[in-house]
C-alpha cells in the first residue's frame, strides 16, 4: 500500500492548488460556493495528475533505474508491477472524472478541461517530452488548464493577465527544474532525460532570466492596469510586486547557487524563506483588496 501511495505522489497535489487562483484573484475568498467548487476541482485535477504519474513511471522505468534518485521509485525498484501501474492509472482517472459530478455547476466544461489535460499529458509522456522547449511549454500550459478549470468551476471570468502570468511563472519553474537535470548531466556524463542534451547551462540560465523578467513585468502591468484597478477598487496592488520580485530572486538563488531546483514542490514545502515570501504576498494582497480599499 505504501508503494502504491508513493506511485500516485500525493505530496505533488499541492501544485494543483493553483486551481484556486481564480478564487484568490477574483476576490471570492469569502464566497463559500466558489471555495467549494475550487476545492473539488483541485481534487479532480490531483487524481488526473496521479494517473499521469503512473503512466510516466511506466514509460520511464528503464531510464529511472539508471537515475541515482528515481531508481527508488516504486515502479523502477520493482515494488509495483507494470500491470498494477496501469490499473492504478485507470482508477485515478475514473476518480478524477467522478469528482467533477460533485460540482454544483459547469460540470461538463470543467471535466472537458481535465480530460484535455489528461490526453495532452499522455501525449507528453509517450512522445512530446522528448523535444526540448516543447516539453517545458506543455508543462506550463498544463497549469493554465488548471486555472481555466478553476474559472469554469467557480464561474469566475479569468483575466488575460492571470493566464499570462500563470504560463510565464510555470515556464520559469520548468526551466529551473531542467537546470537541475543539466547540472546532473555535466557531473555524471549521463543525461537524465533524452532531451537534456539539447539544453546547457548557458541556455538554461538565459531562459530563466528571461522568463523571470517577463513574469515580473507582466505582474506589475497587471496590478497597474485599469481593469484591475476597477475590479478591486484600489490602485495599491502594485506594492505587492516587491514580494513577487523577492520570490523570483529566491528561486533563482536556489537554482543557481544551491542547485536544488529539481523539484519545485519540495522547494515550497521545505524552504522557509520562500514560504514566508508567499505568505507575505498573500496577506498583503488580501489586506489591500479586502481591508485597505474599505478604509479609503
Amino acid at each position: 500500500m505504501r508503494n502504491l501511495i508513493l506511485l500516485i505522489r500525493p505530496h505533488q497535489w499541492i501544485k494543483n492548488l493553483i486551481v484556486l487562483l481564480p478564487v484568490f484573484f477574483g476576490g471570492a475568498l469569502l464566497h463559500w460556493d466558489a471555495i467549494y467548487a475550487g476545492l473539488i476541482t483541485t481534487l479532480a485535477f490531483s487524481f488526473s495528475a496521479s494517473s499521469i504519474y503512473c503512466l510516466n513511471d511506466i514509460v520511464d522505468i528503464n531510464d529511472d533505474r539508471q537515475h541515482p534518485v528515481k531508481r527508488n521509485r516504486p515502479m523502477a525498484s520493482g515494488a509495483v508491477s507494470i500491470g498494477m501501474g496501469y490499473l492504478l492509472m485507470g482508477m485515478m482517472f475514473i476518480f478524477s472524472m467522478a469528482s467533477t459530478f460533485l460540482l454544483p455547476a459547469h460540470q461538463l466544461e470543467t471535466a472537458s478541461v481535465i480530460l484535455f489535460y489528461w490526453l495532452l499529458n499522455i501525449a507528453y509522456c509517450l512522445r512530446l517530452k522528448q523535444y526540448a522547449i516543447i516539453d517545458v511549454c506543455i508543462v506550463a500550459f498544463g497549469f493554465v488548464l488548471r486555472i481555466l478549470a478553476g474559472g469554469y468551476a467557480t464561474n469566475i471570468q479569468l483575466s488575460k493577465w492571470i493566464v499570462l502570468m500563470t504560463f510565464l511563472l510555470m515556464l520559469f519553474l520548468s526551466f529551473a527544474k531542467r537546470r537541475d537535470d543539466v547540472v546532473r548531466m555535466n557531473e555524471t556524463g549521463n543525461a537524465p532525460r533524452q532531451n537534456t542534451i539539447r539544453y546547457n547551462i548557458t541556455f538554461i540560465n538565459q531562459a530563466i532570466t528571461i522568463t523571470a523578467s517577463v513574469t515580473l513585468v507582466c505582474y506589475i502591468m497587471y496590478t497597474m492596469s485599469p481593469e484591475t484597478i476597477q475590479n478591486f477598487h484600489t490602485d495599491y496592488l502594485y506594492l505587492t510586486s516587491v514580494f513577487v520580485l523577492l520570490g523570483l530572486l529566491r528561486y533563482i538563488q536556489i537554482s543557481v547557487v544551491d542547485k536544488k531546483s529539481g523539484d519545485p514542490t519540495k522547494v515550497m514545502l521545505h524552504d522557509r524563506f520562500m514560504q514566508l515570501i508567499v505568505l507575505a504576498f498573500g496577506l498583503a494582497f488580501l489586506f489591500i483588496i479586502y481591508v485597505l480599499k474599505n478604509i479609503q
